[in-house]
């Protein structure tokens, strides 16, 4: 038997997480979570290929946040298995042989759950690489889930115990700590941003949000990309000095953006009855890697005509005003790829990126809880930038 977090069905907590989580983000880990600490069987997943784990350290992210809130799509319901274990960025110890990985092996997880993983013939996008874009995520030998974490029969790493299959693990080098290593799937999203966000020499680029998504998305852009300026929109002292140490130009307040986009492109500011201000002109590339309405509003409205928005995080409804009339092209960038443009997979990248001198401090911030100290881990990863933490991880080693 284990200790896990499983998310369960419950449509009274779903509304009420989505009537008032913006407002009281602490409902969210009281009455209002559709989420309990159950003694369960550890899932086990009887295919070729595939391996227990054990959980290490595991990643609280922004969509499990929104999950628990009742705030994520109802586009999504088709494709989770409840109940769940959540869970998606995952360090962990291999309990089995997985091929040519030994039992004992530290690993990390790409969480999606492709073709490969679900013992099927590859479709379109895994046959091409673009596993993230896998079409049969609801069918095959497992049940519904678009990643270990969403899944019924995988577990996640919210549980001392969970199943993945080998075309899903990365070894994580000896000298690494956990926390360094559970930085590696949320940059792997980053290297996949980076890449689709199609910046060409001399563009100026800008990210919206400077919390674990858009810290390590600056990495990413400075390192892949040939950024001529980035631009981070941070609202804490201590996210300005990381996103600097990781490679933006300069960073500013949320209140300051366009005025420093106007004075550094020549845009005209404009300024809209009962509406928010938006620039004639802009950058040529922004991310938003909040997903907030008013981060993604930001970037839509700092952008030049004709320029790229890239949804990095999960996004909220939005005023696309500036879509349309300023024939933005908006991308959509979601988990990672095995092989991304050059031929690597993200997480080969991300590997590589993931000893950068500058994440060093990013790992010290992460702040770990026991799994039965759930609730505290939720309010803490609610305000990670106001309490100077970058990431907030469960431990399910941990019993204090």
């Amino acid at each position: 038997m284990m200790l896990a977090l499983e998310m369960f069905r419950s449509v009274p907590r779903t509304v009420a997480g989505r009537a008032v989580g913006s407002r009281a983000p602490g409902v969210l880990s009281g009455f209002a979570a559709p989420l309990r600490l159950v003694t369960t069987e550890p899932p086990v997943v009887r295919r070729p290929g595939w391996a227990r784990l054990r959980t290490r350290l595991s990643g609280i992210c922004g969509s499990d946040l929104s999950m628990l809130s009742g705030r994520t799509s109802l586009y999504f319901s088709a494709v989770v298995s409840l109940p769940f274990v959540p869970g998606h960025e995952v360090v962990a110890d291999l309990l089995d042989d997985c091929d040519d990985l030994p039992a004992g092996t530290r690993v990390v997880l790409d969480p999606v759950l492709a073709c490969a993983a679900r013992g099927l013939e590859p479709c379109e996008g895994c046959a091409a690489g673009a596993t993230n874009r896998c079409s049969r995520i609801t069918v095959g030998d497992l049940s519904a889930g678009l990643q270990t974490g969403f899944c019924h029969d995988t577990g996640g790493g919210w549980g001392q115990q969970l199943a993945a299959h080998r075309s899903q693990l990365h070894a994580v080098p000896e000298a690494w700590s956990d926390t360094r290593a559970l930085l590696v799937e949320p940059l792997a999203c980053a290297v996949h941003t980076a890449l689709r966000a199609g910046v060409v020499e001399g563009d100026r680029v800008l990210v919206s949000g400077a919390g674990a998504v858009g810290l390590l998305a600056t990495l990413a852009l400075r390192e892949l990309t040939p950024a001529a300026e980035i631009v981070v929109v941070a609202k804490h002292a201590h996210q300005r000095e990381l996103a600097l140490a990781l490679g933006a130009t300069d960073v500013v307040a949320p209140r300051e953006v366009l005025r420093r986009v106007r004075r550094a492109t020549g845009a005209f500011a404009l300024r809209p009855t009962l509406s928010s201000a938006y620039l004639l002109g802009g950058v040529d590339v922004a991310v938003d890697a909040v997903g907030s309405k008013q981060s993604l509003e930001t970037s839509l409205q700092a952008t030049r005509a004709g320029g790229r928005v890239v949804l990095s995080g999960m996004p909220q409804p939005a005023d696309l005003s500036a879509a349309w009339f300023r024939e933005l092209e908006v991308v959509g960038t979601y988990a990672s790829a095995h092989r991304e443009p050059g031929g690597r997979s993200a997480f080969e990248t991300a590997l590589a990126l993931g000893g950068h001198d500058a994440l060093g401090p990013v790992a010290d911030t992460v702040a770990t809880y026991p799994l039965h100290r759930w609730r505290e881990a939720l309010d803490h990863a609610h305000s990670t930038g106001r309490l100077g933490t970058v990431k907030v991880a469960l431990d399910p080693r941990r019993t204090a």
